[in-house]
């Protein structure tokens, strides 16, 4: 999320959600965070009892990068995310439902 100059969290989770919806997959916003800088996490639920958690970082030249710990069951992608919003309150949480697990992700995912 976080692309320079800074797009508001609100309009860059409207584009992440029709960018899923336009490819065929279910995507809605599971936890409403700060309309303006909220950071988002994506969790994107392949539906077979497995999940992965995308979460934003910066690289050393300041660019965006989505990191994730890879495919794991969904109670634990839950967990980790319960965890990050007990951390910070304003955090959006995207649910992207796709059986072939895609992103849709514009920016660099490591």
């Amino acid at each position: 999320m976080d692309a320079a100059p800074r797009l508001k969290a609100d309009i860059w989770v409207k584009a992440l959600i029709r960018r899923a919806q336009v490819a065929g997959a279910a995507a809605m916003v599971v936890r409403r965070g700060d309309d303006t800088s909220g950071t988002v996490l994506v969790k994107v639920n392949t539906l077979n009892g497995e999940a992965e958690v995308y979460s934003p970082a910066r690289e050393g030249d300041g660019s965006l990068v989505w990191l994730s710990k890879g495919r794991q069951p969904e109670a634990d992608a839950d967990a980790y995310i319960e965890k990050q919003r007990r951390f910070d309150p304003d955090i959006w949480v995207i649910e992207i439902e796709d059986r072939e697990g895609r992103h849709f992700l514009q920016e660099k995912v490591a």
